[in-house]
């Protein structure tokens, strides 16, 4: 069995069993089990079930050596899958449709590629193997309980990928530096009034319209405050009020996703937006509450780590493997913990399966994506290259 067959085999196991959050028992199993027979020194979560790896460079260094850093994502989705695949989930209501699967088979893979290239190691590379990166703040959780430390010394720098199962050709990475990915933070607004009979709205204090005009307030409150290069995007995701067409209720309340790309542009949004909602409700003789949650903030990535990145990617795959980002994306991801602490490049690269049309494909967090298995080998070697070369730079 080549080594690419031995990665593909992993991801459909992993692919097959898929778990939720933090807790993620199977797919922890799984890890060890693929890195067993390593020269690593492994320690698993308290609070989550995460896996983290150390593996000492072997080529003598001054001191201690430093330390590179490479992390995969481990959880899955509560989606049902409906993709069409032999290997497809096993398990009603989760899936692995965000391509985590094929994260921890690529980090695995690394691990056994620098595992046979100690020699060449000029220090030491912690594999970090996280959970609950989809809302539950894993990556934070990991840095509390030492992963930065694992080695005995702070990362010079760290690295993460993630693939997308649409928009990017097939084997294409893209990164940029600066913002890569946005904030993602939630605003909860509820307005309430008096309920009353739909035939006489003046003898109650309808909370529906104030709730409406501050729907449509919040996207000219973005496009008349924020700069179009500093974009800011609120998008209402959920709205309830109401039993019937002919009662008034007591309360109306929606639900928005807010995407930042600056530390900025997110403190202004969230003072700006609670100030709007509660004035227009005031107008209205209404009271509003406003419940302000804090998510992943930016993704951002170092200039010198992200050319170092793009650089590897040439070098290590090809020149056409590479393209740089010509802008962040929207969504979020909680490997900006860890950039947050240690300079650091994420990349993305694009996995879509040969035939699929690009523009069509269904997207990552679709029950019906699918990631091609054949870029597992590429990102593997692109980890080992990475880890390899930032270590023999940092040594110099």
């Amino acid at each position: 069995m080549t080594f690419q067959d031995e990665l593909v085999e992993l991801r459909r196991a992993l692919h097959r069993e898929p778990e939720v959050g933090l807790h993620l028992p199977r797919t922890q199993e799984k890890v060890l089990g693929a890195l067993g027979g390593l020269p690593l020194e492994i320690t698993t979560g308290e609070r989550l079930s995460s896996v983290t790896a150390v593996l000492r460079g072997s080529r003598p260094v001054s001191r201690l050596g430093p330390t590179v850093l490479l992390r995969a994502d481990m959880d899955a989705l509560p989606v049902h899958e409906k993709a069409d695949v032999p290997y497809r989930s096993a398990l009603d209501g989760r899936m692995h449709a965000c391509g985590h699967d094929l994260h921890m088979s690529m980090l695995v893979g690394a691990a056994r590629l620098l595992a046979d290239r100690r020699a060449e190691l000029a220090g030491d590379v912690v594999f970090m193997f996280q959970p609950g990166e989809e809302g539950q703040e894993g990556a934070k959780i990991m840095i509390e309980e030492g992963v930065l430390d694992a080695s005995g010394s702070r990362p010079v720098a760290a690295y993460g990928m993630h693939v997308f199962s649409t928009t990017i050709p097939r084997g294409l990475f893209l990164t940029r530096s600066g913002p890569v990915l946005a904030a993602a933070d939630t605003l909860t607004v509820t307005v309430r009034g008096r309920g009353g009979h739909g035939s006489s709205p003046h003898r109650a204090l309808d909370p529906i319209p104030a709730a409406c005009e501050i729907v449509t307030a919040l996207q000219t409150h973005v496009t008349r405050t924020f700069d179009v290069f500093d974009p800011v995007v609120v998008t209402v995701g959920s709205f309830h009020a109401g039993t019937t067409d002919n009662v008034i209720p007591d309360e109306a309340r929606f639900e928005t996703t807010i995407r930042t790309f600056s530390a900025q542009s997110r403190d202004r949004v969230r003072d700006g937006a609670v100030r709007l909602a509660r004035g227009i409700g005031e107008a209205h003789g209404l009271t509003v509450e406003c419940e302000f949650g804090i998510g992943y903030p930016v993704t951002v990535n170092d200039r010198a780590e992200a050319d170092f990145a793009a650089e590897t990617v040439r070098e290590a795959l090809g020149e056409d493997r590479f393209f740089p980002m010509p802008h962040p994306a929207t969504g979020s991801e909680d490997f900006s913990f860890v950039l947050e602490e240690v300079p650091g490049a994420f990349l993305v690269v694009g996995a879509c399966p040969p035939g699929h049309d690009l523009a069509a494909a269904p997207s990552n967090h679709s029950a019906g994506a699918v990631f091609d298995d054949e870029i597992l080998s590429d990102g593997a070697t692109l980890f080992t290259e990475l880890a390899v070369r930032r270590l023999a730079a940092a040594a110099r």
